[in-house]
């Protein structure tokens, strides 16, 4: 028997070693689950009882807003009261939805009891101890001799204390957000494996397909390794069905047939279109609607003045020169100009006071006005969703502006401040009548991040959802609206989404909304393909049909004006117009986009229907792209006024500083001069921390920690460029042991460029050198390497006069050195390699739980992969 058919004999034991005879009815309220569960919620606990009688270890995959961690619940509830099961179970999540597992289970099984294991090092110390005395009070035969039912923790905290929670013999497991696991060489996926006792175990994720089948095969065979076996044997078996250029269609089709038959026995999965088609799932209407806002004159100079920038780029572009790096990078610029001008240096009026001109510098965000201003007299409450946190900077500054109640959430707020906001704004219903009570009743908007939004919140609080700003990825938008149309929400949901129309955002938003209508996987669910699961990672070709759509601009039409004349009445009653979609009678889903004419002295609303709606402009051809070109070139060069620098919002140097900056300049291009007079090139990155080009850009970005040595990073990116990022000091004398060592070993001009840096006075704090190795890595092999870098992150002072020579790591170089290293990583399409600093074994471990956090920020910021690397002790070498 071979492994497919293997494959295929098991489903056809799961299937059939069952009926629906051999199961108790679902009868909740004997368990003492105080929850009425919907149909598909029955159904879903039946088959978890069904595959638990099995001996089955399986994936609850329903899509996000279906109640999965109710189902789970129950499953636990049954597992302890019907069938006496003493436990201990196991809960694993995010920080980010442990408040809400605690809620559910106080809400709907309190006879359940629940050990919160998460906190600081000394409260969990306490705990520990507290068990270990409850323990020593009860007889070793004794079913209750643990004094919790469930325990409660966070994959960190899991790694943290692995010694003590590996000791427990967990009855049953339940991990949330299991999509963790999808990289079987993780740290948390290797620890799980070997060293926890766990034989029953069940994975709960909303995305259980991101963007292969690798990923996949990783939470199938976490489940059940003896099925699944390897993952060549599963890619072997299925190679057709995971190849999108696959040529023999009908071999693919067979796999994806044999593919679903055999996940169908393994995993649940259900979309909230699919019950409400068949009747089981009754959930508010949702309206989407695509709001076309107009450039406003500031804007559109901007806009303009970035093109002039980039002139050399659009040409080597329209000479079919590749450049695909720099060219995502306008991409990115020209978005942050659809968005905000204010989002660069120097375009703020000084000084730097808030008023209306904070409004009517954006064509986005004076709609957004509008709309928000008829919401709030309506009483509705609103989730604001942008992508770049820049971006939520400036929103805030408006909320604060009109004196609207808002809570805030991104990626730099703290849980405890994350779970205070989250309660704050759901605790009050979203019904309202009037503006006066949505005054009294908590925050009228809550300010998220779309990745801090896509992740187990549950807000249904609000009832209106408004995209400011559009992820890379389309299915990162489609969870953030998950958020609130959800089991639980009760009012008729509306979801606006605002794109500048005739920009690089229009061209983007119709190729994602194509993407979302033709990509389709294996659960039957729409997802990103594996030919473009992230917008930003496209290749050169492809980025050439978003910058087409720049021809849609005048080349010759750049202003003096601070402001449009646009009519408040109209952009009034358009306001009016989209709020009063949810007034209107509607099918339970319904599409549409409003687009203003004439600026904005009408407005057209075009209801969307079928794929042949979400079709690219047909203007955007190559010989119109080619002479738009043209005309801009010599639109150009007949226009000389000043360029805007692009920077960090609010650092232009104010006059007074211009003379002493005028002097450092000066001072600069004479160091440079005599460095290259004597033959010296810096390697120290000089890149404007404080102004990210990429913010939160691809979809890939991630801190993965992993057993090895950061130093022969291809065993865990074999084929990828990669960056060794490593810490020095300021003393300019190589170390020995550790990774001084290795980084010798691996390259000779390591130590030598830290030592003649160091000679030329190149060593500073804050600084990073990018050191690009040359030697032949591949003895030996066949293929050649992928490129490879060392960074030198310049981060502890020396000074051979203190007691302590050589300091303690500085922070915010440390942040500023993370920084050059990821935009560095970006540029190259590179991993960053690292050990884990600022830890060790018995220390105070606050320093490194500020270093991870930087880390997370700066490999979401920049859409890059960050590998930390574990030593293996030696019982596990």
């Amino acid at each position: 028997m071979n492994y497919e058919q293997r494959l295929i004999a098991a489903s056809k034991f799961v299937y059939a070693g069952y009926s629906a005879d051999d199961s108790p009815p679902v009868n909740t309220v004997d368990w003492g689950v105080k929850a009425t569960l919907k149909p598909h919620q029955i159904e879903g606990v039946s088959w978890l009882i069904r595959r638990y009688r099995l001996g089955v270890n399986v994936i609850l995959g329903d899509e996000m807003g279906l109640g999965k961690t109710l189902q789970a619940i129950s499953l636990l509830s049954y597992l302890k009261f019907y069938l006496k099961t003493p436990g201990p179970f196991l809960v694993l999540c995010p920080l980010s939805v442990t408040d809400g597992w605690m809620s559910e289970m106080a809400n709907f099984a309190p006879k359940l009891r629940v050990l919160s294991y998460i906190g600081e090092k000394e409260h969990r110390r306490n705990l520990r101890k507290k068990m270990y005395e409850h323990v020593n009070k009860k007889a070793l035969s004794d079913g209750e001799s643990l004094s919790f039912d469930v325990l409660l923790t966070t994959y960190d905290i899991l790694l943290l204390d692995e010694d003590f929670l590996s000791q427990v013999p967990w009855s049953y497991a339940i991990i949330d957000e299991a999509q963790r696991l999808k990289n079987p060489s993780s740290v948390l996926h290797n620890v799980l494996k070997e060293h926890f006792v766990m034989p029953r175990k069940l994975l709960m994720t909303g995305t259980p397909i991101q963007n292969n089948l690798s990923e996949l095969w990783a939470l199938l065979h976490f489940c059940m390794p003896s099925v699944f076996g390897t993952l060549d044997q599963f890619l072997y078996a299925f190679k057709e069905a995971g190849d999108p250029s696959c040529r023999d269609a009908d071999k693919a089709k067979e796999q994806f047939k044999i593919l679903k038959y055999v996940i169908g026995a393994f995993m649940l999965r259900r979309t909230k279109s699919q019950l409400i088609e068949l009747g089981t799932l009754v959930l508010p209407p949702l309206t989407e609607i695509t709001v076309m806002a107009p450039l406003v004159a500031l804007q559109k100079k901007v806009y303009m003045s970035i093109l002039r920038k980039e002139l050399t780029q659009l040409l080597a572009l329209a000479s079919g020169a590749p450049s695909t790096r720099s060219l995502q990078n306008m991409v990115i610029q020209l978005r942050k100009a659809c968005s905000h001008p204010y989002l660069f240096a120097g375009i703020e009026p000084e000084p730097y006071e808030e008023g209306e001109h904070l409004v009517q510098a954006s064509g986005k965000l004076l709609i957004l006005d509008h709309l928000l201003q008829k919401l709030h007299a309506y009483g509705h409450r609103v989730l604001l969703f942008a992508q770049m946190t820049q971006t939520l900077d400036i929103l805030q500054d408006y909320l604060e502006l009109r004196k609207y109640s808002y809570e805030r959430l991104d990626g730099s707020i703290r849980a405890e401040e994350r779970f205070a906001a989250i309660r704050s704004f759901s605790q009050h219903s979203a019904k309202r009548r009037s503006k006066l009570e949505a005054d009294q009743n908590g925050a009228f908007v809550f300010l998220i991040s779309t990745r801090a939004g896509g992740v187990g919140l549950n807000l249904v609080a609000a009832d209106t959802v408004i995209f400011y700003e559009q992820d890379w990825n389309p299915q990162v938008d489609r969870q953030a609206l998950q958020r609130a149309h959800r089991i639980g929400q009760t009012n008729h949901v509306l979801s606006i989404n605002l794109v500048t129309e005739q920009t690089v955002e229009e061209v983007i938003m119709r190729r994602a909304q194509r993407k979302l209508q033709l990509s389709q996987n294996i659960v039957g669910d729409d997802v990103l393909d594996q030919e473009g699961k992230e917008m930003a990672g496209a290749e050169a070709g492809d980025l050439r049909s978003v910058i087409l759509g720049l021809h849609m601009l005048d080349p010759a039409e750049i202003t003096n004006e601070e402001s449009d004349e646009f009519d408040r009445t109209e952009l009034t009653a358009m306001a009016e117009t989209i709020i009063g979609f949810r007034n209107e009678e509607r099918s339970a889903k319904d599409e549409f986009e409003v687009k203003p004419v004439d600026r904005l002295s009408e407005f057209n609303v075009v209801t969307k229907r079928g794929p042949e709606s979400i079709k690219l402009d047909p203007r955007l051809d190559e010989a119109s792209y080619l002479a738009w070109v043209e005309k801009f070139k010599e639109a150009s060069q007949a226009n000389h006024g000043p360029i805007f620098e692009l920077g960090s919002r609010r650092s232009l140097p104010e006059k007074k500083h211009l003379k002493t900056e005028a002097t450092k300049r000066k001072e600069e291009e004479e160091k440079l001069s005599k460095w290259e007079a004597l033959g010296y090139h810096s390697l120290s990155v000089r890149y404007p921390v404080s102004a990210p080009d990429t913010d939160i850009s691809s979809d890939s970005g991630a801190v993965h920690f992993v057993y090895g040595d950061c130093t022969h990073p291809s065993k865990v990116s074999p084929s990828e460029p990669t960056i060794i990022f490593s810490c020095v000091d300021t003393s300019g004398s190589w170390g020995h042991g550790g990774m001084f060592d290795a980084l010798a070993r691996l390259s000779t001009s390591v130590p030598a460029t830290y030592e003649r840096a160091s000679e030329f006075h190149d060593l500073h704090l804050g600084d990073l050198h990018l050191i690009e190795i040359t030697e032949d890595l591949t003895s030996g092999s066949d293929s050649p390497h992928a490129p490879q870098w060392v960074a030198l992150a310049v981060v502890q002072s020396y000074n051979p006069r203190r007691k302590v020579p050589r300091g303690s790591i500085s922070i915010p170089d440390l942040e500023h050195c993370l920084s050059k290293a990821s935009y560095s990583a970006a540029q190259k399409s590179a991993s960053i390699h690292m050990p884990r600093i600022g830890y060790q074994d018995g220390s105070d471990r606050s320093e490194w739980y500020t270093i991870e956090r930087l880390l997370r920020k700066h490999a979401a910021l920049y859409g890059i992969n960050i590998f930390v690397y574990y030593f293996r002790r030696s019982a596990q070498s």
